[in-house]
């Protein structure tokens, strides 16, 4: 849908008024991100009621921010760390696995969160106009506070295990913000879809599961043979995952060709998902 602002005659005092019209896109459309940006003030409030509301109804509130990546840590430290005895490339297992969970956690949730932005707003989305896209968008940036959050846990972690800062920890936005992209292109092509088909969304959530573990989150790298190392890198959330071990604890894959091939391919994959979007969005409220 898009709005336009025309200037119309008022009949009763001949004086001119501001008419807003709205029509449908035709066709692929365009994405208008000028509305997104005209409509921020929305995506502000829709961000701090999902921020406010996520906790409320829960006994322990804004503690399972934190408690949920440690209680991770703590299960996949005993599965794959003392019975699998998997490597952690010398790293003691509970940061090792910590480091890789923020991410991960952060875009797991994100990609939940935009496929369903659609039918968690359906509401909303069949009473007033707003640049649709918004939706999802806030989906992918309340992440963000759980993961700033959390990332104060680890840093208090890195302390006990002896871990110092460096230079590197100011890479950490550009590997989350790919994380975000990455999330933010999968909810995209999703978001419709959950809504014509609500088994999709489990479909999702056990996709994001299996993609957890071709992602080396409770593994290190080095345990990947050698002739599918390339292709195994082709994952962008395998080159997040490694550049915050190698931001933070100086292991890991260093930032290189193939991580700037994995991130470039992402762009087309986010931009074809927004035109899809915005293609399908038009129906959305027939079926809300």
């Amino acid at each position: 849908m898009n709005a336009q602002v025309i200037s119309g005659q008022n009949r009763t005092k001949g004086e001119t008024v501001p008419v807003l019209i709205i029509q449908p896109t035709k066709g692929w459309g365009r994405l208008a991100l000028h509305e997104v940006w005209e409509y921020r003030d929305l995506l502000y409030f829709l961000l701090w009621r999902d921020v406010k509301g996520r906790y409320k109804q829960m006994a322990l509130g804004p503690l399972w921010i934190v408690l949920h990546p440690l209680v991770n840590m703590v299960m996949f430290t005993l599965i794959f760390g003392v019975v699998a005895k998997l490597p952690s490339d010398g790293v003691p297992y509970p940061i090792f696995t910590y480091t890789a969970l923020l991410p991960w956690t952060f875009f797991s949730g994100a990609v939940m969160a935009a496929a369903n932005s659609l039918l968690n707003h359906r509401h909303l989305i069949a009473k007033v106009y707003f640049p649709r896209l918004i939706v999802p968008i806030v989906g992918v940036i309340s992440g963000l506070i759980d993961f700033s959050i959390s990332l104060l846990i680890l840093l208090g972690m890195m302390m006990f295990y002896g871990y110092g800062l460096s230079w590197r920890i100011l890479t950490i936005p550009g590997f989350l913000l790919i994380a975000a992209m990455v999330a933010l292109a999968v909810g995209l092509w999703s978001a419709s879809w959950i809504v014509h088909y609500h088994d999709v969304n489990e479909i999702l959530s056990y996709v994001v599961r299996g993609w957890m573990y071709v992602t080396p989150v409770v593994y290190a790298i080095s345990i990947v043979p050698d002739r599918w190392r390339m292709l195994y890198r082709l994952n962008p959330m395998t080159n997040v995952i490694e550049g915050f071990r190698w931001a933070l604890l100086g292991t890991g894959q260093a930032p290189d060709s193939l991580f700037l091939i994995s991130s470039l391919c992402i762009i087309p994959m986010l931009i074809s998902g927004a035109f899809y979007f915005r293609r399908t969005e038009r129906t959305i409220v027939d079926i809300a």
